[in-house]
């Protein structure tokens, strides 16, 4: 059937947004992409544009140019694609009635919960790492602060005298 895996590789960041492309879609529905966008098409109510969207001329070829998803010239995709959000991606299996459309739509939204929770424990790890280095600096600045304390109350040392360390 399909790998989850897989499935993770075809969610794509594209205006700020976790996406899946039309054509993914499809082949993970084991539909044509002209059939899966039909039904679409037929029912825009329930495809708003936080929900579905169609890629502009540069980011398609941006993304071409990444992923080598359409061929060049003849044969590859004339249009620019659809891509889903993940509430678009819920939205396509009221659409798409089929098992494998259940089966697959069950999965995606699994990844997606995946990814939302890494985000957030990057998120915590991220603020955890901002705390320790902020903590680490106030330390740091104290240490050397008596350092330069000590440095003070010291007798100066003779200026003629040896130096410990490599002569420059």
């Amino acid at each position: 059937m399909f790998k989850i895996q897989n499935i993770e590789e075809m969610i794509y960041l594209i205006r700020g947004q976790k996406v899946m492309l039309d054509s993914d879609l499809a082949k993970l529905y084991a539909v044509e992409t002209k059939a899966l966008n039909r039904q679409v098409r037929r029912n825009m109510i329930r495809f708003p544009e936080d929900f579905m969207f169609q890629l502009t001329k540069e980011e398609f070829e941006s993304l071409k140019c990444q992923n080598g998803t359409s061929k060049l010239g003849r044969g590859g995709k004339q249009k620019q694609p659809l891509v889903f959000t993940e509430n678009g991606v819920a939205m396509l299996s009221s659409v798409l009635k089929s098992d494998q459309a259940a089966l697959v739509n069950i999965a995606i939204m699994r990844i997606f919960t995946k990814l939302r929770s890494f985000l957030l424990l990057e998120k915590e790890l991220t603020e955890r790492m901002d705390g320790i280095e902020t903590g680490a600096n106030k330390v740091f600045k104290v240490v050397f602060e008596r350092l330069d304390n000590l440095e003070e109350r010291l007798p100066s040392h003779d200026k003629d005298r040896n130096k410990i360390g490599l002569k420059e």
